[in-house]
């Protein structure tokens, strides 16, 4: 079983940065990825990393976001940068079961509860 808990969200205007956090337990050496969800609209993937470093991302956060891991803190992250109002949403960690590099969130096994990202314009 691999609980996640995701912290760092917060609120900023335009421009501005923030670093998302999402402590792992249990069986994380998988795919991990972060979701986000807006008001009115579906789950879309933002980034994953594989087990071996590999990442992919949104075109939407192409050059604004990175996504990485600290295995020995077994810590995911996302740093965001340069930040848009249309970056606000509800962020969520989750995990596969495997090694798959995937922003298809029907791949993800394993779900954070959410952080709260506003973007101020």
């Amino acid at each position: 079983q691999v609980q996640l808990v995701e912290s760092g969200g917060g609120s900023v205007q335009a421009g501005g940065s923030l670093r998302l956090s999402c402590a792992a337990s249990g069986r994380t050496y998988t795919s991990m990825g972060w979701f986000r969800q807006a008001p009115g609209k579906g789950r879309e993937g933002v980034a994953s990393i594989d087990p071996n470093g590999r990442t992919t991302y949104a075109d939407s956060v192409k050059g604004r976001f990175s996504i990485s891991k600290d295995n020995a803190k077994n810590t995911l992250y996302l740093q965001m940068n340069t930040l848009k109002p249309e970056d606000t949403a509800l962020y969520y960690c989750a995990a596969t079961a495997s090694y798959v590099l995937t922003l298809n969130p029907g791949h993800y096994v394993y779900w954070g509860q959410g952080t709260q990202v506003t973007v101020s314009s």
